[in-house]
């Protein structure tokens, strides 16, 4: 591949930060650059696989959390490590370009220097690399690809569909594509993806008489090795999204289910088994422990940016949990020695997608483009100016979050507002301007009605105690992902480490104990309910486009975070004061 030189100088920037020694020769220093994905060739089986991209086809900044709070056996072990614990668990040092792309320290002034990263043009260029020396290498897609931007929104997916094709995807499974209902998720299944890429889902059954609704595994043949993917979609969609999109399918993990799919493909020949999963890492580290026969869990759903992979023991042997990050950031590279029959060693490679160190794949470019073009107009439009960072990515609230529930409650004329805990949406630089599509990176879904109700003060602490044990339950099979429901006007405090019911405290509006048999007003939005979709409350992107334009300029601000009791010394959190 060749570099311009525009987007070599800032490819060699990266370089020269991330520790590469650079020449005065262009051409050498140009090699250099290039050598730094050289990625040499291991074993027999390759796997490459990407994640939670929520349909983000140019490059973006994406802000790593500080708060990623893990309980009970989970406690200071991986995922559920932050900053500066993560880069001693994974020896990565700091101030590198790995610690930029791993974790939230000094992100401003790291983003500044080594720049945006993904965008599917750049990852393409680095899938054709890794390829290259990598003879019938799987590209793996983990689901989450056809939601997260107003160009997803607006094709029903097909921007994303159009693109994965482009990329090579071999295999995917899922977890927001079913927000797009289950007719246009049957229609790109059985007509774009027909003979191209393999939809699979080993724990999406019919309501009636529980017939797979999608193919549950694969073998594919790589250099001799009968290869077998099974894909697993995320166990509950339709609890975590509205029900309304699935009404004739079921999820959930289906851990027996999983057992005898692991059997049959092994009985068919299979010598190495993976699953491509949407459970999220806990689930996955809980079924590696539970099932056998598991040679990799391949991860998505909780965004976390894995470079070591947790080896599980069970009765079958030892099963490898990794996840992928989020967003386009990274390209897992998994390659197995597999000598009679059987996996002898691994080699596992999380790679950051600089965006400035790879140049962009021509087709993909002109892809990307072409779906871009009819909305340019719409997606620049400038709202407002942001003086601080603004991300979401968090356990508790994030300072996009915060923007949010600023607007619920002033366009709303409400006491308390509620914001998702979604774990998607990109960052902003400070001195940014904020335009359409960041907001629609942000908002972007199938159901955006917001909401204005009475809630008694009982109701809303049963809310957070729900969805806090969604987050905390500490078996990690009762969590359901995302992160904890962000509130504006409402103070609180919670004890992630308390029991069912006993995890919320000290509810207080304006500095008063809310009290339980009380009405408050309450703005929201993306309900879950089944009539929902019958309620056409205004959507979300259009509140706050009113909100922004009026404000103009975001300034920084407190979030408004509960009092975390409890965690002394957890490795999941770190204050940023």
């Amino acid at each position: 591949m060749s570099l311009e030189r525009r987007d070599f100088l800032k490819a060699l920037a990266i370089a020269s930060a991330g520790g590469l020694s650079l020449h005065s020769n262009f051409a050498s220093a140009q090699q250099t650059a290039n050598a730094f994905y050289e990625l040499p060739r291991f074993g027999n089986v390759h796997l490459l696989h990407f994640t939670d991209c929520h349909a983000q086809l140019l490059p973006v900044y994406f802000r790593e959390p500080n708060v990623n709070i893990g309980v009970g056996s989970q406690k200071g072990k991986t995922p559920h490590l932050v900053g500066e614990y993560f880069l001693k668990a994974n020896n990565i040092p700091a101030g590198t370009k790995d610690a930029y792309a791993f974790t939230y320290l000094n992100f401003d002034a790291a983003a500044q220097h080594y720049g945006r990263m993904g965008g599917f043009a750049h990852l393409s260029t680095l899938i054709q690399q890794i390829k290259a020396n990598r003879p019938g290498s799987l590209l793996l897609d983990g689901g989450d690809t056809w939601q997260g931007s107003a160009t997803a929104l607006w094709t029903k997916g097909q921007d994303m569909v159009d693109a994965s094709l482009l990329l090579g995807v071999d295999i995917m499974t899922a977890h927001w594509e079913m927000t797009l209902g289950e007719n246009r998720v049957l229609e790109i299944v059985e007509k774009d993806f027909q003979n191209k890429i393999s939809f699979l889902a080993q724990n999406i059954k019919t309501t009636d008489f529980g017939d797979d609704v999608f193919t549950p595994f694969v073998i594919r043949e790589m250099n001799g090795v009968p290869v077998a993917i099974i894909g697993q979609a995320f166990p509950y969609t339709p609890v975590a999204n509205p029900r309304y999109f699935t009404p004739n399918w079921t999820f959930g993990i289906q851990e027996s289910n999983l057992q005898k799919t692991i059997d049959l493909a092994r009985s068919q020949g299979a010598k190495v088994v993976v699953l491509l999963s949407h459970n999220g890492m806990d689930v996955d580290l809980k079924l590696a422990s539970r099932v056998r026969g598991i040679d990799a869990i391949l991860g998505g759903h909780t965004h976390d940016g894995v470079p070591i992979p947790v080896q599980v023991r069970n009765a079958g042997g030892t099963t490898l949990v990794t996840n992928a990050g989020s967003n386009g950031k990274f390209l897992g590279v998994l390659d197995f020695d597999v000598k009679g029959g059987h996996v002898v060693d691994f080699q596992y490679k999380l790679l950051p997608v600089f965006s400035d160190l790879l140049p962009a794949d021509p087709r993909m470019s002109r892809l990307i483009e072409r779906v871009r073009q009819p909305y340019e107009s719409v997606l620049s439009e400038p709202l407002a100016v942001t003086q601080e960072l603004l991300y979401r990515r968090g356990n508790f609230n994030g300072s996009f979050d915060q923007v949010i529930l600023d607007g619920l409650l002033t366009q709303k004329n409400a006491e308390i507002a509620f914001s998702p805990g979604f774990r998607w949406g990109t960052t902003l630089l400070p001195g940014q301007v904020v335009t359409m599509e960041n907001l629609m990176d942000q908002t972007a879904i199938t159901y955006p009605y917001t909401t204005n109700s009475l809630m008694s003060g009982q109701t809303i602490k049963t809310i957070l105690e729900d969805v806090a044990d969604n987050l905390f339950n500490p078996d990690p099979y009762y969590q359901q992902g995302g992160d904890m429901v962000r509130v504006g006007g409402l103070n609180y405090a919670i004890d992630p480490n308390a029991s069912m019911g006993n995890r919320i405290s000290d509810m207080r509006l304006n500095g008063t104990l809310l009290d339980p048999h009380k009405s408050y007003r309450v703005a929201g939005w993306a309900p879950v309910s089944e009539d929902a979709d019958m309620r056409d409350g205004e959507a979300i992107w259009d509140l706050m486009r009113r909100h922004l334009k009026e404000v103009k300029v975001i300034e920084e601000s407190k979030l408004n975070e509960p009092l975390i009791k409890g965690v002394k010394n957890n490795p999941g959190i770190e204050s940023l004061i």
